[in-house]
């Protein structure tokens, strides 16, 4: 009994020296990355303080980064091309962490061409590298976590990629949250998403919290990829094709939903003044702390469908959201939408909702469809 307890010791003895060395691991791996943030947004800003008001010719960059080289035998990370890139990183981030915009003049250097001299280096420059930790109040506490965990290089594919403050936090939580390594980050960037094609929605109007707002538009997507659903064209009933589908395969979807879905049920019912009315998907969001409600639609997304998804959610704020959670989202899954007909449809509706397109199994996305064959012109050419 006294080995077996002694045993029993051990292996949990190794098991907390275990997690204790990874959470250490962690919470150090995040801090050292802070950090580097930290330094990297500080020589960007006292690069571009420099650079940009004439202060520097040209060629100082390049010449700073070969002295610290000289300097500082074995350094890695500060080639003229990785400093440049800082200064990028303080330019496009300088207004969320100073409220400060580069103005257009400050990117014109008056005397760009002018070749550096050794004088430019000794010189006393604007001011000293100073380094502090980054902070800020327009970020959201999730959102400010989220860009201090990821790396400075997917930092800099973002940046290069994207334009809006929405998009940015976008595709940084999803780093953060769902581990992309810079390879799937450049994927995925290359995608519809880094295009401005984000999801229709009315969630500016339909949603007061800002915080909310940005979880929601970065939750959902424009159009989803189902290769695991196959459409019989002639089946009399594609939308209830589709469902099965899902729901036979409800694992995939929800890798294809995103992080933090829940699934809940098809076909979920609800009684409204003693009469049953039946939502096809239903599932709940850990980060939005809200049912989303998924309408399947076959065709072409029709103004009708707006009404019809309003009750929906209305039934479930009522007689199924808990107190605690924020107002129900829904989704219209069709196969196509006209974006002004949606725009004018949600124009006056009051919960939040949105539309997305999907592609099922063996159907090509449209911007192949526009310059390959479809099916009747290849038997043509193959006869």
């Amino acid at each position: 009994m006294e080995t077996s307890i002694r045993q029993s010791d051990y292996i949990q003895a190794v098991k907390a020296i275990k997690e204790a060395i990874q959470t250490t691991r962690l919470r150090t791996s995040r801090l050292v990355n802070r950090e580097l943030l930290s330094l990297y947004y500080a020589i960007g800003k006292y690069i571009s303080l420099n650079s940009r008001s004439a202060q520097w010719g040209s060629g100082a960059i390049a010449a700073i980064s070969q002295s610290l080289q000289q300097e500082l035998p074995g350094l890695r990370g500060f080639s003229e091309g990785n400093m440049r890139k800082m200064r990028i990183f303080y330019e496009e981030w300088c207004y969320i962490f100073e409220n400060r915009t580069i103005a257009s003049d400050d990117l014109k250097s008056t005397n760009e061409n002018r070749a550096l001299s050794t004088n430019d280096i000794i010189t006393p420059l604007l001011e000293a590298v100073e380094i502090r930790a980054l902070s800020t109040h327009v970020l959201q506490n999730d959102e400010f976590n989220a860009f201090i965990n990821i790396g400075f290089t997917h930092h800099y594919e973002i940046i290069k990629h994207t334009e809006t403050l929405t998009d940015r936090l976008f595709f940084i939580q999803k780093c953060a949250h769902e581990f992309w390594n810079v390879d799937t980050l450049k994927i995925q960037l290359a995608q519809d998403r880094s295009k401005g094609e984000t999801l229709v929605n009315n969630f500016d109007k339909a949603i007061d919290n800002e915080s909310l707002r940005r979880k929601a538009i970065a939750a959902f997507r424009d159009e989803y990829n189902m290769p695991f659903v196959e459409i019989n064209d002639d089946n009399d009933f594609p939308e209830k094709q589709i469902e099965q589908g899902i729901v036979a395969n409800i694992k995939k979807f929800l890798l294809a939903l995103g992080n933090g879905f829940t699934f809940m049920g098809n076909q979920f019912r609800v009684v409204v003044d003693g009469k049953e009315y039946f939502i096809d998907l239903l599932f709940f969001n850990r980060q939005l702390r809200c049912l989303v409600c998924i309408e399947l639609k076959y065709g072409e997304f029709k103004p009708e469908y707006a009404g019809k998804l309003n009750f929906y959610l209305s039934a479930l704020d009522e007689y199924v959201k808990l107190p605690d959670e924020n107002p129900s989202i829904g989704i219209i899954l069709c196969r196509s939408k006209s974006n002004k007909t949606v725009e004018f449809s949600f124009r006056d509706t009051s919960k939040p909702m949105g539309v997305a397109t999907y592609r099922t199994a063996r159907e090509l996305p449209q911007k192949y469809k526009d310059v390959l064959p479809d099916e009747t012109e290849w038997e043509k050419l193959l006869e």
